[in-house]
């Protein structure tokens, strides 16, 4: 039992073994597609049962975590559970067992080559994941970063078409180029500032430094650009690039790891390593504001123009993980002495996290089985699809529904508490820029809809139901119902986004 209990310890650890795990299993099973992926769909399982352990040990108060490796003195592999990261590791290891299902159906539908190399590296960067998302400190939160993006190279680049190619250099050399050329710099000067790279420890340590608001302005706005993960403009054209990838992997990018790694990384920046106090003491919220806003109102106006499906939701997706940027800055810059109702009103940014993780994943996996059943790529090419595949559209306009953030879908609940936010922080524009975005985000998700349900297959084309092979068509009802549900049921992760913006992420 004493063994257990101190193995149960490293359950962060043990997630990431889990995975890497899975991987050995995949790789043995390379000549059974069956065994391959019941592998695959069990190692996501049983990294989900260990995920929602480690949350209940967090909700009893319990720490969970320790030093994996010494590299050198102050540059370590460790790890800790706390609000912030579980919450992310929830929606990764839950949304990897539903994108798992949905791959099967759509590697087998297309016959696609090196199946056990895609399932293998889907695995990999889950576990690169699971990683960051418990990372303890600074350096450890890197390496994983970077794991995430040499391990999904192989998946954007999967067709290996002269197009597949071209866009996964893009996608690999935007990424690396700035977290190395950024983000690494960044870390070695909070490292020479703070003395530390601890999540713990770093705020306070940041703050009593030296070193010149003018270097700790530089370090932040180099961590933003390093982090090109999170989409913010101008470092953001890799992700469009990137949809030559098959629908799983942009499903994997957009919801459940790549964007959510990036988003994710800049919480850790503004909330346990620079800390709300120093940020709101140096006006660097209004930078973060100021950005976030411009990627939003752009990256939607380009969405609007784009006629192939998967690039208009590649742009939305930019817009969407600005929200999660802006709803930081406001909870910076929150003010009022109700700072339990202050908290909870800036917490928006932290829940769209999870809200929009269940809502794009919904799109892309209608997105994907559209072009399986019917081979259609552009929104130009979708007149009477809602009549041919019901259940796939009706599961994308949910999605629909909550990206624009209208109820019953769970995109309201994070985009209302970014309009309190911004009311209660002194951000009045905010309110314009949630607003045009609101009816930007309508203008290319309703037309889709409309041209599915109500107008008229063309002529020429066959009218009878054709939904894509059942393992699709099962997740994507699973994630439409889920973003339902969390807007009806959404106890579970308000109160840890509540938790995190009230206490900080490494609390």
């Amino acid at each position: 039992m004493i063994a257990f209990i101190d193995l149960m310890q490293h359950a962060p650890a043990l997630s990431v073994g889990v995975c890497l795990l899975g991987v050995v299993g995949i790789l043995l099973a390379r000549r059974s597609p069956n065994v391959r992926e019941g592998v695959s769909l069990t190692t996501a399982v049983v990294n989900f049962v260990l995920v929602a352990w480690m949350f209940r040990q967090f909700e009893a108060g319990e720490e969970v975590g320790g030093t994996l490796i010494d590299i050198v003195p102050g540059l370590e592999i460790g790890f800790r559970v706390d609000g912030l990261g579980i919450l992310f590791a929830l929606v990764a290891s839950g949304l990897w067992i539903v994108n798992t299902l949905y791959s099967v159906g759509y590697m087998r539908a297309h016959n696609e080559h090196k199946q056990t190399r895609f399932f293998a590296c889907f695995a990999i960067a889950i576990a690169a994941c699971m990683g960051g998302a418990f990372s303890s400190n600074l350096f450890s939160l890197f390496a994983f970063y970077e794991l995430l993006t040499i391990c999904t190279y192989p998946l954007v680049v999967h067709a290996e078409t002269p197009e597949a190619k071209a866009g996964a250099r893009r996608y690999v050399t935007y990424l690396l180029g700035a977290s190395i050329g950024l983000m690494l710099p960044a870390l070695f000067l909070v490292w020479n500032m703070a003395g530390t790279m601890t999540f713990a420890d770093l705020p306070a340590a940041l703050d009593a430094s030296d070193a010149s608001p003018f270097l700790i302005a530089l370090t932040f706005v180099m961590f933003i650009l390093g982090m090109a993960k999170c989409g913010i403009m101008p470092v953001h054209s890799w992700l469009p690039a990137a949809m030559v990838a098959p629908t799983p992997v942009s499903a994997l990018l957009h919801a459940v790891a790549v964007v959510k790694m990036g988003v994710f990384g800049v919480s850790r920046i503004v909330l346990d390593v620079f800390g709300t106090d120093l940020l709101a003491e140096l006006s660097l919220h209004h930078l973060l504001i100021a950005g976030a806003s411009f990627t939003i109102v752009c990256g939607s106006l380009v969405a609007l123009a784009q006629d192939n499906l998967k690039r208009r939701l590649a742009y939305s997706t930019i817009s969407q993980l600005s929200y999660i940027l802006l709803g930081l800055g406001l909870l910076v810059g929150v003010t009022g002495e109700d700072q339990v109702t202050h908290y909870q009103v800036s917490a928006g940014g932290i829940l769209h996290i999870g809200v929009h993780a269940w809502s794009k994943i919904t799109l892309f996996f209608a997105a994907g089985a559209i072009y399986v059943a019917l081979h259609k790529t552009k929104v130009s090419q979708l007149d009477g699809v809602g009549r041919r595949m019901p259940i796939t559209m009706t599961a994308f306009s949910i999605g629909a529904l909550s990206m624009i953030g209208l109820p019953p879908a769970a995109g309201i609940l994070s985009k209302w508490w970014l309009v309190e936010s911004s009311v209660d922080g002194a951000y009045p524009w905010v309110l314009g820029v949630l607003f045009v975005s609101a009816m930007l985000n309508a203008a290319y998700f309703l037309p889709i809809v409309f041209r599915a349900f109500f107008k008229p297959v063309p002529e020429g084309e066959e009218s009878g139901r054709k939904e894509a092979p059942w393992p699709c068509v099962l997740a994507l009802s699973v994630t439409a119902l889920g973003t339902l549900l969390l807007f009806f049921f959404p106890e579970v992760i308000v109160d840890l986004a509540t938790a995190v913006a009230q206490g900080g992420g490494a609390k």
